[in-house]
């Protein structure tokens, strides 16, 4: 019997997920138990904002993340993201992000 190939929102994911940065920004918001926005994801990985804002918007647009909920921050919105549930479905991509902290530990 042929294996099942993966699904377009599947194929998004996994392409999103084959930049580094993106693999870190997904372990950086799995590692949280609320939600999290680029600003303070920029501080946790020491990366420039507009890179790190670059790769979340990849991210949501892969339906990897999805937008929480917005604040307003002087004049501005701050943006805050969760793991989507489209993304929790596939224990996949949970595992293959997971395996190096499990492997270090």
């Amino acid at each position: 019997m042929p294996e099942e190939l993966p699904s377009e929102s599947e194929t998004a994911m996994l392409k999103a997920l084959s930049h580094e940065t993106r693999r870190r920004i997904m372990r950086a918001i799995l590692g949280k138990d609320e939600v999290i926005s680029p600003r303070e994801l920029s501080e946790a990985l020491g990366q420039r904002l507009s890179g790190i804002s670059y790769h979340v918007r990849v991210l949501a647009a892969a339906n990897a993340i999805t937008l929480d909920h917005t604040e307003p921050v002087r004049g501005s919105s701050e943006h805050f993201y969760r793991p989507s549930e489209a993304f929790k479905g596939l224990n996949w991509a949970s595992d293959m992000l997971l395996a190096p902290a499990k492997a270090a530990a």
